[in-house]
């Protein structure tokens, strides 16, 4: 059986609620894949419990490195640092990566305004992403705008 990392920030309700339908989504239509969500895991994820630091590093990097595919959530201001450090895991372990990159100010990257907007200090119509966590995704996987096309992705790494 194939296993799946699921990597995404997980301390709202609204990443939470995400992560869970998307999570289910992936389990209804990769049949047999092992999905591994970190928020599900609640000796370790459990915020009203405890875990250090070496317990959360040692059982998500254990489940990393024991994935066939890590599934990263690019989207928010930041790439989630957790979510970061799990590609660099993957990527070093040759693992591969399908990052979901799908904010919407990507949209429209040929209008003319928007790219005349660049050339003015903080006018940027587009948003930023760390090119370097990026770059990891690319070398050992891909990078898709959205659900649908994150899961027709993950189809073919596993």
């Amino acid at each position: 059986m194939a296993k799946l990392y699921f990597a995404a920030s997980l301390f709202n309700e609204m990443e939470l609620a995400y992560n869970a339908q998307l999570a289910a989504r992936i389990r209804a239509e990769i049949p047999g894949l092992e999905v591994f969500v970190p928020q599900e895991q609640g000796e370790i994820n459990d915020k009203n419990a405890y875990a250090d630091s070496k317990m959360i590093a040692k059982l998500d990097t254990e489940a990393v490195l024991a994935s066939d595919v890590l599934f990263a959530i690019l989207d928010g201001q930041v790439i989630d640092p957790g979510v970061a450090s799990e590609i660099g895991v993957a990527y070093q372990a040759g693992i591969p990566i399908v990052g979901l990159y799908s904010d919407t100010r990507q949209q429209g990257a040929t209008h003319p305004e928007k790219l005349a907007a660049l050339q003015v200090l903080a006018e940027s119509q587009f948003s930023y992403i760390n090119l370097y966590t990026v770059g990891l995704v690319k070398l050992n996987g891909e990078v898709v705008a959205s659900s649908d096309a994150a899961i027709e992705a993950l189809k073919k790494y596993v």
